[in-house]
Order: C-alpha cells, then structure tokens, then sequence
C-alpha cells in the first residue's frame, strides 16, 4: 500500500500517522486488566507482526520507549526486512540516562526524546535544569532533540526560555496535573488518572505557537474516545485538523480484537485528501 502522508523530519521524512508503543508494554493508561490484556497479547513475535501490519498500511514509523525490551523488538524486526524508521523515549527508571542517550542514538533512532513524566516531575519540583541538560545531551548526539510533556505550560516554559529542541513530543492529556510516575517506572498500573476531554485544546493551542514540529499523543485518550470506529474518526479528525500541517499524530493500536492499524490509516488517508 501506498505511504500515508507524511511531513519532514530530521532530513527524513514521517508519516502524519506514527505507531506509537504503549500497547506493547501493556501501558493502557486504561485499567489494570487491559494492562494485562496487552501485556498477554503482545509477545515479541506478535509485536514484530504488528510492525510489519503497520508498514504495509503505510505507516512508516514507530514510537517507543527506550527500553531493553524494545529496542530488542526494533532490532530483530529491522533483521527481518522491518523497515520503519523509530522515534524513541527516554526509559526514566534506568541509572545512567546521558549513557542510555548516547545508546539510542547509536542504535539508529530518528529522535530521541526527553520522557514526558520525567519532565513533568522535575518542573513540578521546579527543577528544569536537569531536563535541559539531558535534552543538551540527545542534541549532542547529533540526532534529533525532543521533549515530552503533558503540560502544556512546560513548552511554554521551554520556547520562552529557548531550549534547543527539534521537536515536542505533546499530550493532549494533562495526567500530570497531580504528582504521578509512570506504570512501567513505578512497576504497577497508575490508578485514577486525570483525563479531562476538555484539556486538548490548551496543548493544541501551544502546538499551534510553536514553529516546532509536535507529535500529538492520546489523540484517542487511551481509548476512551474508541466506543465506536465513527468516535474514533471523529477524534482523528478533530487533531489533525487543530495540529500545524508539519506536526504528526502518535496513536498506540491494539489489535487483539479488532483492525485498529487498518482502521486508523483508513481515517487518516480519508480525512487528509478531502482537505
């Protein structure tokens, strides 16, 4: 199948639509049981299936975290003809980050990026020193520089003060609103997280300020807004249509039950030639 349409990014080039990785790590963001559902469901011969479903719908490229665990995935699809090109998160419960940055790096990711809880934490703690020191570090690297953030006044933050970033990595979720860890850095599922269907519009609209490319996140809000394959266009449609025309969308895809990849290209291969 053809490619999706894509932007630039990083010389290269990425499709408006991006597998995202949560679901292979069973980080629903949902409930404890789909957690275990995707955790069940998602062994390292069907993570690799997925991948190559992806690319033959056109999708050509991948979003996970840096973790041992992936990028074991990412290699032996990559030995096996894989070709999507993968942008990378920061793995926060490892020691020794400028390391593991320095490792992404060389493994081949297109962009790395600064977790967003990780980010979160520290500019609830009044701390942004440290992120923009590791931020410095994926920039030193030579690949593309990116932040992650579900809030939004963190780009706020970062455009005022001039970071030098290529990319931010934006949740249309503020779930750092109260003090929170990651599932997969804390080691258990994150009970009572904030999702206010209202909050993308206050991180689009910092989307929309910055000249710098966002990958928009939750487009879907961990499937809430999946009742329906016409909810789940509605949502496609409303993001693609409030992002910048250079900005891409993230979607994680949990294909146990139903064609999500399918689905998803489908809707966004749609939506954008009727624009």
């Amino acid at each position: 199948m053809d490619l999706l349409p894509t932007v630039p990014f990083g010389g290269k080039a990425v499709t408006r639509l991006i597998i995202g990785g949560n679901p292979f790590r069973g980080n629903s963001h949902f409930s404890s049981e789909m957690d275990e559902d995707m955790r069940g469901y998602y062994t390292v011969a069907r993570i690799k299936e997925t991948l190559f479903a992806a690319e033959r719908c056109g999708i050509n490229t991948l979003q996970v975290r840096g973790d041992v665990l992936m990028l074991q995935c990412v290699r032996e699809y990559w030995d096996e003809g894989g070709a999507m090109q993968f942008i990378v998160q920061t793995a926060s419960e490892l020691r020794d980050l400028r390391q593991h940055v320095k490792h992404l790096a060389a493994f081949g990711a297109l962009g790395v990026y600064v977790h967003g809880t990780f980010t979160d934490r520290h500019f609830l703690e009044g701390n942004m020193a440290e992120v923009r020191d590791l931020a410095k570090s994926i920039r030193d690297t030579g690949v593309c520089a990116g932040l992650g953030t579900h809030i939004p006044e963190v780009i706020d933050l970062a455009e005022a003060e001039g970071w030098d970033l290529d990319f931010y990595m934006a949740c249309l979720y503020n779930l750092s609103i109260r003090p929170r860890e990651s599932a997969l850095v804390a080691g258990a599922h994150q009970e009572r997280e904030h999702f206010d269907h209202q909050d993308k519009w206050k991180m689009l609209e910092r989307v929309r300020a910055t000249d710098k490319t966002c990958l928009a996140f939750k487009v879907l809000g961990a499937s809430r807004l999946c009742g329906s394959p016409e909810q789940v266009r509605e949502a496609v449609a409303t993001i693609l249509g409030a992002i910048k025309p250079k900005d891409a969308m993230v979607v994680g895809m949990f294909t146990k039950y139903r064609d999500q990849i399918g689905e998803n290209c489908r809707f966004v291969r749609e939506i954008l030639d009727a624009v």
